[in-house]
């Protein structure tokens, strides 16, 4: 007999104030899922809004956008297909740039 598999541990996602807006304005998701792609995944089904200020129309994290599991971003790790552990938190965070320029410059 095969064993079932381990149920997708239970994560929390950080949302950004930019971000807010496509979720109904939450701060914090959460859902289980085994793997940053997976979590990705779930989004697009609950939070289509969300998930297309995340990915492009062929599924790959858009380049202003940098995804970090607790503080390690994923590209340092295996990517999306990171796994979480229980308690694990997504951290969703755009690229900041702009400003005014230095006066000494």
């Amino acid at each position: 007999m095969v064993p079932a598999p381990a149920p997708a541990p239970a994560i929390a996602i950080a949302i950004p104030t930019p971000l807010r807006p496509a979720c109904d304005g939450a701060s914090e998701l959460s859902l289980c899922a085994a793997t940053v792609r997976a979590a990705l995944d779930q989004l697009a089904s609950i939070h289509p809004a969300l998930y297309k200020s995340i990915c492009d129309e062929t599924g790959a994290v858009r380049r202003h956008i940098n995804l970090f599991v607790n503080s390690s971003h994923v590209r340092d790790l295996a990517g999306l297909d990171t796994p979480f552990i229980p308690g694990d938190t997504l951290t969703i965070m755009p690229a900041v740039s702009g400003g005014l320029p230095c006066p000494n410059a």
